[in-house]
């Protein structure tokens, strides 16, 4: 993220509750955003954190919330990506991604004659794992555990409860993407 980026950011979170969703690892996000201020969703939304920094929106002494709806999944995941890596290893050019609680299979170096291949490996390996289902993007396989979850779900099932988000407060949306962000992958 540029630094005139991050200024954006950081001044839009002065006036509106901020926050980042993103499929990759919230740690991976942070390290990238760096502004501490921020509520980060990552992997999709099933790893929340609220900021423990004061701001206008949060109270003084506020401790940092976590929030992961997926968390007893996690020793499938981590098993499921070790295996992915032995699977796949023969494959040139993928990237095996372990996002906490998602797992991406990124394709984008592989050539396209293995792709099929590639998908296939990667569907041998989930039928053993019948909780962990399997979704595609632009040159990624994604693994997220079956549960009622997407991007959008921390705003309804999270956010407003905790009275983040009220009728009186104006939600602002940007979707930030470049094709920097999409290069993540390694390639």
């Amino acid at each position: 993220m540029s630094d005139a980026m991050r200024d954006a950011v950081r001044e839009a979170a002065r006036y509106f509750p901020t926050a980042i969703v993103s499929g990759r690892c919230r740690d991976k996000v942070y390290n990238f955003v760096r502004l501490a201020e921020l509520y980060y969703a990552g992997s999709h939304g099933m790893d929340i954190k609220v900021p423990a920094k004061k701001s206008s929106f949060r109270k003084a002494n506020s401790k940092a919330v976590l929030f992961q709806p997926a968390s007893k999944f996690l020793p499938m995941i981590d098993e499921v990506y070790k295996t992915l890596l032995d699977a796949t290893k023969s494959t040139p050019g993928v990237k095996v991604e372990n996002n906490k609680f998602c797992l991406s299979v990124h394709f984008r170096c592989v050539d396209e004659k293995r792709w099929t291949f590639l998908a296939d490996q990667v569907m041998s390996v989930l039928m053993e794992y019948p909780m962990l289902r399997l979704t595609s993007g632009r040159k990624v396989l994604e693994i997220r555990p079956i549960i009622k979850w997407d991007k959008g779900r921390p705003w309804n099932s999270y956010w407003n409860p905790l009275g983040l988000l009220t009728a009186k407060m104006c939600c602002l949306c940007i979707l930030a993407m470049t094709e920097q962000t999409k290069m993540l992958s390694g390639c």
